[in-house]
């Protein structure tokens, strides 16, 4: 299991995605609250949750939400999760957790499908910056 400090939240993401990379930037720059840390999904924690919760990683590739409790959440739902914690206005997006999950994981999947093919994608995972080496877990 892994084991994260209560009050905070770990982000799994696909290092090598532009999209992904430039959101882990965005979060980061609107986590006023400091409740979020983040490991690639190519890492030694990334592939330890994988391997814990099982996941087949041919249908979820790219974006997930592990709390303390032992909860992983996938999809939109974890990005949704997400973008509630942030600063106003980007939080205002949680209401769409109201939609069913299986619409909002049709829109979430498509843009997932074709993220590499509009943003194209990196030879290995980032780097963070020595400043920012706190929030990241390899």
């Amino acid at each position: 299991m892994i084991d994260i400090p209560k009050n905070k939240q770990l982000i799994l993401f696909d290092g090598v995605c532009n999209l992904c990379n430039a959101t882990v930037q965005y979060i980061i720059k609107h986590d006023k609250n400091n409740i979020f840390l983040f490991a690639p999904l190519q890492g030694e924690t990334g592939k330890e949750i994988i391997n814990q919760f099982k996941i087949d990683t041919s249908k979820v590739d790219s974006i997930l939400l592990y709390k303390n409790e032992n909860k992983l959440f996938y999809k939109s739902t974890a990005a949704l999760k997400i973008f509630s914690k942030l600063s106003f206005p980007i939080n205002l997006l949680a209401i769409f957790l109201i939609v069913p999950s299986f619409i909002r994981n049709f829109v979430y999947d498509y843009m997932a499908t074709n993220r590499y093919a509009w943003y194209g994608k990196q030879k290995e995972c980032m780097i963070p910056t020595d400043k920012l080496k706190a929030k990241f877990l390899s």
